[in-house]
């Protein structure tokens, strides 16, 4: 995997716009975009969709041009699974230093490594490899959650807790999905209280009451008292995210107004 095929890989990157309006400490005080929503426009203009938000296949190097133009950083990335192999670490983290990644998220297994005996286990361990490699310039991993992580397997153990258990909780943090652990009908707060410092990255997605995503405050998630707990989980960014919304930028801007607002 050369550098621009690993770019080209990279099209959930997440953007947090460098936002000047006053936060308390019960307050969100930035409010950050998954690029998955706005996947379409991205893949037909790159740069004319990073500027109206003030398929990465520029270099990093111009892609970091592009967002300091616009006055956006990007904190974290997302990165398949076979990016953490040995022969292609090394040349991920040298994009992440270039864009200026603190964060390089894996944000699913592959299916071949969860058939495995104690596969759960095992990418655990490949998450621990990975960490250590990104830690010594000062990037964080991390995973990112949907629904089968709380599933119980055959021997009735829940896979993001064999991950969270089996992981170096230094080397790995988690970017919790609220969305998706609403879904899977899992109480986060309890995760937060468990694995205090853990969730430094956070996805926030919202559900009607028929179980359809929908715009950040315009659902059921109790917002106020997950976020009250933000201390408690280690939260540092919060990336608003719709995986298939009818008009994005419309979207974007309702939930970004709810969060602005947002007190707990």
């Amino acid at each position: 995997m050369d550098r621009r095929t690993f770019i080209g890989s990279v099209t959930a990157a997440a953007l947090m716009s460098r936002l000047d309006w006053a936060a308390s400490e019960h307050r969100i005080a930035k409010i950050g975009l998954e690029l998955y929503t706005v996947r379409d426009a991205l893949g037909k203009d790159f740069e004319g969709t990073l500027a109206h938000i003030p398929e990465f296949n520029p270099s990093p190097k111009r892609t970091r041009e592009i967002l300091d133009a616009d006055g956006l950083s990007a904190p974290s990335t997302h990165v398949p699974y076979s990016a953490l192999a040995p022969e292609n670490w090394a040349r991920v983290i040298e994009a992440s230093k270039i864009l200026g990644h603190s964060y390089i998220v894996n944000p699913s297994i592959d299916r071949e490594v969860l058939k495995q005996p104690e596969g759960w286990k095992r990418a655990a361990e490949t998450f621990n490899r990975a960490g250590e490699e990104s830690q010594k310039v000062g990037i964080q991993f991390a995973y990112h959650n949907h629904v089968e992580e709380f599933k119980p397997t055959a021997n009735g153990k829940v896979p993001y807790d064999i991950l969270l258990s089996e992981s170096d909780p230094k080397l790995v943090k988690m970017e919790m999905d609220l969305g998706w652990a609403h879904e899977a009908r899992i109480d986060p707060l309890k995760y937060f209280e468990q694995y205090p410092g853990r969730f430094p990255v956070v996805h926030v997605k919202d559900f009607d009451k028929n179980d359809m995503m929908t715009e950040v405050g315009s659902g059921v998630v109790d917002w106020k008292s997950i976020f009250a707990k933000s201390d408690v989980a280690g939260i540092k960014h919060y990336f608003v995210e719709h995986d298939n919304p009818m008009l994005p930028f419309m979207s974007i801007e309702k939930s970004y107004q709810y969060l602005k607002q947002l007190t707990f």
